[in-house]
C-alpha cells in the first residue's frame, strides 16, 4: 500500500467508512511506515479534539437567509 492510499484509508477510518480489509492493509502499512503512523496519530488527536469541542454551528435556514441577504446586497 502506498502512503497516499494509507492516508486516504486512515481518513476513511476516522469517519467509519473504511472496509475491514482496508483497515487490515492499513495496519500492516503502519507497522513499517513511521510517517503514516504519525499521520494516523495526529488524525486521531484531531478527531478527539473536535469531538470534545463545544462548537455551535448556524442552522441551515438561517444560513440560507444570510446567503439571500448577501446576494441582494451584492446586486445593488
Amino acid at each position: 500500500m502506498k502512503c497516499k492510499d494509507a492516508n486516504h484509508v486512515c481518513d476513511k477510518s476516522q469517519y467509519k467508512e473504511s472496509s475491514f480489509w482496508e483497515k487490515v492493509k492499513l495496519n500492516f502499512h503502519l507497522i513499517y511506515c513511521r510517517a503514516c503512523r504519525k499521520y494516523s496519530s495526529n488524525n486521531g488527536k484531531l478527531t478527539d479534539i473536535m469531538n470534545e469541542s463545544k462548537i455551535e454551528t448556524i442552522n441551515t435556514s438561517d444560513k440560507d437567509k444570510m446567503k439571500e441577504q448577501l446576494k441582494k446586497e451584492m446586486a445593488n
